[in-house]
């Protein structure tokens, strides 16, 4: 019973890799380029270039780490056959593929400086600080606000006010004609129409719903 609920840790590696990538490990000084085959261990910092990425397998999960970006691996451990792996994303943007066996559990959170996102088997693309969902849904909870469905091939973000943006009214608004020059638009009406931008500071939680 007591070697079931140990926890295991686990390794990731790079799979693929274009242009520069480098990556530090705990307690290097220095970030030295990583190759095919590079063990990516719990603390170690992946960063990419410009024009350059890397494919990390982690577990279950596949990241896709796109240029100028970097994140560090926080944790990646097996308890009780459940596998549990974590990332900070510090800039960029990451797509994660998690694709447990079947039978098998296993949990996935990116923590950026001011959002979490966290899913158990969906795809999905997260920069910080909005959303696209490939597959599966999303729970987007804002600082203020109802939380907000984003079901694959939605997205969403959360605005100044710490609200969620309605995935349909995003979808709408983009197949909308822009409207002919010289026609007057109330600032009601530009407000509602107008895509927000992200307050610093603020958090939001995405929560993966089967």
């Amino acid at each position: 019973m007591a070697c079931a609920l140990y926890a295991f840790p686990q390794d990731g590696f790079v799979r693929e890799l274009s242009g520069e990538v480098g990556l530090r490990h705990a307690g290097d000084a220095d970030f030295a380029p990583a190759t095919v085959g590079s063990l990516v261990a719990r603390d170690t910092v992946v960063s990419t270039g410009f024009r350059s990425s890397a494919v990390i397998e982690v577990g279950s999960a596949t990241l896709i780490v796109r240029p100028l970006t970097r994140l560090s691996l926080a944790e990646i451990s097996v308890v009780a056959g459940a596998e549990s792996t974590s990332i900070n994303l510090q800039a960029g943007r990451v797509r994660v593929d998690l694709r447990p066996p079947a039978g098998a559990r296993a949990g996935f959170s990116v923590q950026g400086p001011s959002t979490v996102a966290s899913v158990r088997g969906t795809s999905f693309e997260f920069d910080t600080r909005g959303i696209t969902v490939l597959e599966g849904a999303v729970s987007l909870r804002g600082a203020r606000g109802a939380p907000v469905m984003v079901r694959a091939g939605g997205e969403s973000f959360v605005d100044a006010n710490g609200r969620i943006a309605d995935p349909l009214q995003n979808f709408f608004q983009a197949l909308s004609p822009p409207a002919p020059v010289g026609v007057g638009v109330s600032g009601e009406t530009m407000a509602a129409t107008m895509p927000a931008t992200t307050g610093m500071g603020v958090y939001f939680t995405i929560i993966y719903e089967q």
